[in-house]
């Protein structure tokens, strides 16, 4: 695949750069293992400066990086602008709190003093994705660095120019050349990188193929990993539930990032009795979504992100309809403008026991399902390989424990749209992926957690 700047609003090639050679790679990965010797020894309180430094640039120069990312992937500008001020947010929070999430934890033994410290291990290889250029990485690199580890990016190859403005970002900031760079490399030099003695560990964001490949390289080599794949998350709505705030949220929560992201609510499982209000509610809203340029500001939905993705998803479509499915509205790309839109879509009807009804649709498509009660509304939920997030909507306090309880994902979100937040652990059971980013149990992904005996 080519690295380049692919407008996907118009299909116009705006750049393309050169993969690095195998002799630069080198070059990089020399500098990383040499930095990491020095860096590990700077204190809490230099990396605390330079992450806030970093938050403060990328307040200052928001509107020029949320440019990029509508440029490169299509989200909108407004959405950009808001990704990048919650790239800020996790820096500071990071900054802010973890040189106490990283103290070390004494435990009373038979010892004259025994504790728990937690040690940086090295070189770190992020493998992020397209659709949050800038979110998926610092919430990588804020708590690596924050831990005394050095990062390597490996970014998807149609966001270059987001994958070079972050490492420069890091390094106007203050961190040391090598603490922070981005490899502008293909998916099949990951595996000679993840075998080189000084990765010691890596994690990925994206799909299921991908997670499979890194994991099975990093697991020639026993190395770690920590993997967010994709996600099929259910969207409750039971009969106790405000109805106009749950298809309002459930608007907002399947366009996310023009469809995009991997906790976009994707399976809305209604109970009978308020099905056929939901459903009208729910076409109303999306009728009223605007389609257009990404740039301008009254701009709901914007293109998706490649022209394959596009294809993908009215592939799935068919394939739906084929099933048994009924599409409500939308169904078909845009034929009439250049880029890679396709509307609002909602399908009706699909068979339970088809295996598209368990698939995970990456774009502006709802998939609308009935259920008698919560008893088939949970068992619907989790008949998935998936398991990231879900929400659910009542306000019965039984039905709410229950949900909690029996739902299989990483997070369950009552009365609310899923979402991450760095106070918050953020990942995946099942073919979602495991471990977690953000809040204390992130940053303790890639420690290690020695264990001190004193006596």
């Amino acid at each position: 695949m080519a690295i380049a700047t692919i407008n996907p609003a118009t299909g116009e090639t705006i750049k393309v750069f050169e993969p690095l050679k195998d002799r630069e790679i080198a070059c990089k990965l020399d500098l990383a293992g040499q930095t990491f010797t020095d860096y590990r020894q700077t204190s809490f309180s230099e990396r605390s400066q330079w992450l806030q430094n970093a938050a403060t640039i990328l307040q200052q120069e928001k509107a020029d990086f949320a440019k990029i990312m509508t440029l490169e992937m299509g989200k909108t500008y407004k959405a950009a602008i808001a990704e990048v001020e919650k790239c800020a947010l996790v820096c500071n929070y990071y900054a802010e709190h973890a040189p106490s999430f990283l103290a070390d934890v004494p435990v009373k033994t038979d010892a004259s003093h025994s504790f728990i410290r937690y040690d940086p291990m090295g070189v770190i290889l992020a493998v992020m994705p397209w659709n949050f250029p800038f979110w998926q990485v610092f919430r990588f690199a804020a708590p690596t660095l924050m831990a005394g580890n050095v990062g390597l990016l490996k970014h998807a190859s149609n966001v270059p120019q987001c994958a070079l403005a972050i490492a420069d970002i890091i390094h106007r900031a203050g961190f040391p050349e090598g603490a922070f760079q981005t490899l502008l490399i293909g998916a099949a030099q990951v595996a000679d990188i993840m075998a080189d003695h000084r990765v010691k560990a890596a994690t990925l964001t994206g799909s299921e193929p991908a997670g499979a490949s890194l994991a099975a390289a990093a697991g020639q080599e026993i190395k770690k990993t920590v993997l967010e794949l994709g996600g099929s998350d259910p969207f409750i709505v039971l009969e106790s539930a405000d109805l106009e705030t749950a298809v309002a949220t459930a608007t907002t929560a399947r366009m996310l990032n023009n469809g995009q992201s991997c906790i976009a609510a994707k399976r809305f499982i209604i109970a009978d009795a308020i099905a056929p209000e939901f459903e009208k509610l729910l076409l109303d809203k999306f009728l009223a979504l605007k389609i257009g340029d990404p740039m301008l500001p009254d701009t709901d939905i914007g293109p998706l992100a490649t022209p394959g993705i596009l294809q993908d998803l009215h592939q799935q479509v068919q394939t739906a309809v084929k099933s048994g499915g009924k599409v409500v509205t939308g169904g078909n790309p845009l034929a009439d403008r250049p880029g890679n839109f396709y509307p609002p879509t909602i399908i009706t009807d699909i068979p339970l026991d088809s295996a598209i009804a368990q698939e995970e649709f990456f774009g502006p498509v709802a998939l609308l399902f009935r259920v008698p009660d919560i008893d088939a509304a949970i068992q619907l939920a989790n008949a998935t390989p998936f398991g990231l997030g879900a929400s659910a909507w009542t306000n019965n306090p039984q039905e709410c424990d229950r949900l909690i309880s029996e739902i299989e994902a990483g997070a369950v979100f009552i009365n609310s749209m899923v979402k991450s937040d760095p106070r918050l652990p953020f990942g995946g059971i099942k073919r979602s992926g495991y471990g977690r980013e953000l809040s204390i149990q992130g940053i303790h992904e890639f420690v290690n957690l020695k264990t001190v005996w004193v006596k």
